[in-house]
């Protein structure tokens, strides 16, 4: 896979009038040449795929990065970047803006005098947007394994349990059943506190006749799942069920409607649209969805702001949720695949409103 990569990469190369491009992003870097080392830079030319490393990883990296001419680079890296450049004829140079600091911009700027060096915007991740098919078979897996976490922790879910005890036992059984690690710190927030839509798993003591919301995904293979579910403890009341039923009636909406061709912005306003109609739409400040892959957010994202288009292959998140102060919010996520005709999606536990007596 990796040598399409490094061809459609060429093929942006060349319409950009760009000889040569390094990459120093550790996410594209594992992208385009399968090493998962954690140092290293690339360097590609139209002639040449390198990838630049240091002595730790010279034996590990030529297994990894088959496409690739595999150099142990100088104790500055700028220096064996000017050597190759001169030896190919090479005076212009592209380089990730989004990615190096000010600082690293003005050091590779000096030692690279003579050289013109051109600020890109994201090339590599615009490759990166569309999965292809071994991306999709582990975020699927990913996705698989997010599942079967949910089904595991349910039964921890009890009165008297404590957030940050629910959130260990969901990171050791992903490390027990083959990720790496989760995708991101996870999302326990129970009581009043599900309100915040980013509530990380606290001391607090879970009690009956609350909500309680679990957001979190397994990092696998080098890849993100992300999965969101709320569910009670005791017996809900008539406001517990309103907002849950609305946030499912939105979230289900959305699903039912995506497909290739819209804008990130209509794909929002499937799930915006009927919040709000609902009355609550001041309380979904958040973007219905984003893009998942190597990284836990990536483009495109389902937001009032998103122009780009949805096209087969992109991963998404619809995630639609409403939080009031002080009672307490609903959140409910899923992964999906854009397709030709329109979503595959990779999660799918259930999103029946579970009380747990």
């Amino acid at each position: 896979m990796q040598d399409k990569r490094l061809e459609r990469l060429r093929k942006q190369m060349q319409q950009l009038d760009l000889p040569a491009i390094f990459i120093t992003n550790a996410f594209n870097r594992h992208y385009l040449t399968g090493f998962t080392g954690s140092a290293g830079y690339v360097l590609i030319t139209m002639e040449r795929a390198m990838l630049l490393t240091d002595f730790r990883y010279m034996t590990q990296a030529p297994g990894q990065a088959v496409h690739y001419e595999v150099i142990e680079h100088k104790p500055k890296v700028v220096e064996s970047i000017r050597e190759l450049l001169q030896q190919q004829g090479i005076s212009k140079l592209a380089f990730e803006q989004a990615d190096i600091t000010y600082g690293d911009y003005l050091s590779y700027q000096a030692g690279l005098s003579g050289i013109e060096f051109v600020p890109t915007n994201r090339i590599v991740e615009q490759i990166r947007f569309i999965k292809d098919d071994a991306e999709l078979q582990i975020m699927q897996e990913a996705a698989d394994l997010a599942d079967a976490t949910f089904s595991h922790i349910l039964s921890f879910l009890r009165p008297g349990a404590v957030e940050k005890d629910i959130a260990l036992e969901i990171e050791m059984f992903i490390r027990k059943n083959g990720g790496t690690s989760t995708s991101f710190e996870t999302i326990v927030a129970s009581g009043e506190r599900s309100a915040l839509p980013h509530g990380k798993a606290s001391d607090r003591v879970l009690q009956n006749h609350e909500f309680v919301k679990l957001d979190f995904g397994a990092y696998y293979k080098g890849y993100c799942s992300d999965i969101t579910r709320t569910v009670m403890l005791g017996q809900p009341t008539d406001k517990h069920k309103e907002i849950y039923d609305i946030v499912l009636e939105a979230q289900l909406h959305c699903l039912e409607n995506l497909k290739p061709g819209i804008t990130g912005r209509e794909g929002d306003a499937y799930a915006r649209d009927i919040i709000t109609r609902h009355g609550y739409g001041d309380y979904f400040g958040h973007g219905t969805g984003h893009g998942l892959g190597m990284e836990i957010h990536e483009s495109p994202r389902l937001s009032k702001t998103e122009d780009t288009i949805l096209t087969p292959g992109m991963v998404v998140t619809v995630e639609p949720g409403i939080y009031l102060p002080g009672f307490g919010g609903v959140r409910i996520e899923d992964d999906v695949v854009i397709t030709d005709s329109g979503i595959k999606i990779l999660t799918h536990s259930t999103k029946d409103f579970l009380i747990i007596d």
